[in-house]
This record gives structure tokens, sequence and C-alpha cells, in this order.
């Protein structure tokens, strides 16, 4: 799935949640179809109604791949849940409005792979992984002033890997 097309599925799931008219609705999809930036179609988003501050969002999966990318709103708190398959999280343009961003994994058989933005600060140490360790290298020279991402729960049989985004050009959202 592309970033524009995270995006239109976020715009239909707020129409149908009733936070805007149907001419309204119209208005943003041209908004996201007709953006040339990463910046145009965040901003499309930005406008939608925000969520509770402690709100939790649970994604599950008995088998096959959990991923997440795009322009989607990450949750004060997300729990994944899978007990056979692989799981991507890739943060990296994702519309972050919190300070702290815990992530709660419960995976069985499966590796996960998590991309954070650049400037973010990560903490496994609660995280338990039965048959692989954890990779995950600090970023030397971190900016401040990013999320703090905590990753815990526990990992059967599979690896976690994080890192950092690459890309130079604009980063996600983060209020």
């Amino acid at each position: 799935m592309t970033d524009r097309d995270a995006a239109v599925r976020r715009l239909q799931e707020a129409y149908a949640d009733g936070h805007f008219t149907h001419e309204e609705l119209d208005e943003r999809l041209h908004q996201v179809l007709t953006a040339e930036t990463d910046g145009e179609l965040a901003s499309a988003l930005a406008a939608l109604p925000e969520e509770a501050a402690g709100a939790t969002a649970t994604i599950a999966a008995v088998g096959g791949r959990i991923r997440r990318r795009g322009a989607w709103r990450v949750p004060r708190t997300l729990k994944v849940e899978s007990a056979l398959g692989r799981v991507h999280l890739d943060l990296s343009r994702a519309v972050i409005e919190h300070p702290v961003i815990d992530i709660e994994l419960r995976l069985g058989t499966g590796g996960a792979v998590i991309t954070v933005p650049r400037d973010a600060i990560v903490d496994v140490e609660g995280l338990y992984a039965g048959w692989k360790d954890t990779r995950y290298k600090t970023r030397r020279g971190a900016r401040s002033g990013g999320p703090r991402i905590r990753i815990s729960g526990a990992m059967g049989m599979g690896r976690l890997k994080i890192r950092h985004a690459r890309r130079r050009g604009p980063q996600p959202i983060f209020r």
C-alpha cells in the first residue's frame, strides 16, 4: 500500500465516523490525490480530529503479515499481536502527536521490523525476546526533540530489528 492509499483510507474512515461532510471529503481527497510532497500529504491528514491523549489501538492477526507504513496516525499506545507472521511498522512518515509512544509486541513465531524517525529515542528494556536477540544500534549524534518510543512485550521465535529512517526529506509530523 502506498502513502497515498493509506491517506485515502484514513480520510474514508474519518468520513464514515461522521467527522465531516461529503463535500469536505471530496476536497480532502483532491488534496491527497494531487499532493506532490510528503508534507502536502500529511497536511491533509493533520486537520483530522485528534485522538484522545490516552488512545490505545490494537493490530492483531493470527497468521499473515501485519504492515503499517506511510501517513498513518500513531496512537499513544499501540498493541501488536500475531501468532504467526511478520510485522513491519514504519513510523518514518507517520503522524506522531505524542512525545512518548508505547508499542507492546505479543508475537509468537515471526520477526518484526520497526523503522523509527531519525531523531527518535528508542527504549527496548521492557521487551522479552525468547529465541533471538533484538537488533538495535543507538544512533550516534541523534538530534534531540524527537519522540521517545518504548517497546515492550514478548516475542517467541523471531527477531526484532529496529532501524532509524535514513532519508533526509520531510520528517513525520510531531506535535
